[in-house]
């Protein structure tokens, strides 16, 4: 039976056991979830980041499978929204339903107050209900009726997207977009990691078997530690050219936001982590800008026309400005 490990057995600033919890949540996260390691760790530098994840991939490549595995790793609360065109938005946060015996209005939760949350196909609902997650995204929490209600920690969501079929289904809008730290695409298996996942889901799903190492209070532990780690100014710099950079191409209608630049601070704090160390370098920005920032880079039409990506425009611009250097 796999052991937990609880906030207690963490020490704050112990950035090799913070390395060691990152990799055990990794390693029993992949046992659902073959040959997709760097979509795994990227995603839980997303919720340990205190960030929201967007999943965009055709059907039947494990997204579901992936946000139920964190879920049951972590061993928190989890919920799955199906969005479709007649979701409401209080199906979605909760509504106020009059209570006879009491005389008094009594909140109902909503699906949204749970640590992960997953939002299946969030492009088939209306703009109306899509909008719902805006202030639970960005401000873990929950407004109706004038009462305020928090989110409890650790708070997540993970939607999922078609790209390819769009008949029925409304664009996200670029306020949505943005609360997404980051953009992931599954992609289909290899060869020997979709014969694995014949030979493990072939009789009998995996995840029933999977059992949580760690807790909420650990992974809420977790998140503080890499709120310590430290980022030096010229690094800060850094990442502000980058952002700025996107703004002033001359192939981006809309370029990357402050939410932005603030988002690869927090993923790049956690990455550093991961690799058992108190500081980011540049090595850690790069390698997560391309998930953080390409979703939010809105090409100009002749740049579309041209058959340009928001990928290959942050690409050029990562091999153009200069990497700071100690000193």
């Amino acid at each position: 039976m796999a052991e937990a490990v609880s906030g207690n057995a963490l020490q704050a600033g112990d950035f090799s056991e913070f390395q060691a919890s990152f990799e055990r949540i990794v390693g029993n996260v992949s046992k659902t979830i073959q040959g997709k390691d760097d979509v795994i760790r990227l995603s839980l530098v997303a919720l340990l980041a205190e960030g929201h994840l967007l999943l965009e991939d055709v059907p039947g490549v494990g997204k579901t499978m992936l946000a139920k595995s964190i879920a049951r790793s972590v061993g928190s609360t989890w919920q799955r929204i199906q969005f479709t065109p007649d979701l409401l938005p209080t199906d979605v946060t909760g509504v106020s339903i009059w209570d006879r015996n009491t005389g008094e209005f009594q909140f109902k939760h909503g699906a949204v107050f749970s640590n992960i949350v997953l939002g299946d196909e969030i492009n088939r609902a209306s703009p109306k209900t899509q909008s719902a997650l805006l202030e639970c995204m960005e401000e873990r929490q929950v407004t109706v009726d004038g009462t305020t209600h928090h989110l409890e920690e650790p708070f997540m969501v993970i939607a999922t997207q078609n790209p390819i079929e769009h008949e029925g289904t409304y664009p996200l809008p670029e306020s949505q977009l943005d609360r997404f730290m980051m953009r992931l695409s599954m992609g289909y298996p290899g060869r020997s990691a979709e014969l694995e996942v014949l030979e493990r889901h072939g009789d009998h799903s995996p995840l029933e078997d999977l059992e949580s190492v760690s807790d909420a209070q650990s992974v809420i532990l977790l998140i503080k530690m890499a709120r310590e780690v430290h980022v030096a100014p010229q690094l800060k710099s850094y990442i502000v050219d980058i952002c700025e950079a996107t703004r002033d191409h001359p192939d981006v209608y809309l370029g990357a936001s402050p939410r932005a630049s603030l988002y690869l601070l927090k993923a790049a704090r956690v990455v550093a982590a991961t690799k058992s160390r108190d500081y980011v370098i540049p090595d850690d920005l790069k390698e997560i800008s391309m998930p953080v920032l390409a979703h939010r880079i809105l090409l100009a039409p002749e740049a579309q026309m041209r058959g340009a990506s928001s990928e290959d425009v942050l690409g050029a611009i990562l091999d153009r400005i200069p990497v700071p250097t100690p000193g």
